[in-house]
């Protein structure tokens, strides 16, 4: 008999696998949805205490493996994120440049530039 509290561990992990594979479009709702599941697993791991019986082992190491496999697949989706925000935040830069292509020029009175 495999006690309630690792039922519940594996069902969120297996959430935040699937939800791991999600759409673009839908990151906010996506990174809501994985804050909760790690919300739930935190709260189960106070429940799951030595001593394991030897069903509880076996499926233990099974969960070890998918730990492994989240953990990978949520660092990729924490640099995919960082990655956009770096290049949303590049954009941004790039723009105002365009706009205004001499605010970033050092006045220091060889030149000055009075139509500006």
């Amino acid at each position: 008999m495999i006690r309630p509290a690792l039922l519940a561990w594996r069902e969120a992990t297996e959430t935040l696998l699937a939800l791991t594979y999600t759409e673009e479009e839908k990151r906010d709702e996506t990174i809501a949805r994985i804050e909760e599941c790690l919300d739930i697993r935190e709260k189960v791991q106070v429940e799951i205490v030595a001593p394991f019986t030897p069903e509880e082992e076996a499926f233990g190491n099974e969960l070890v493996a998918m730990e492994v496999d989240v953990q990978k697949k949520l660092a990729l989706l924490s640099k995919r994120i960082r990655l956009d925000i770096s290049q949303s935040q590049s954009k941004k830069d790039h723009m105002k440049n365009y706009v205004n292509p001499y605010s970033n020029v050092a006045r220091d009175g060889t030149f000055y530039d009075t139509k500006q």
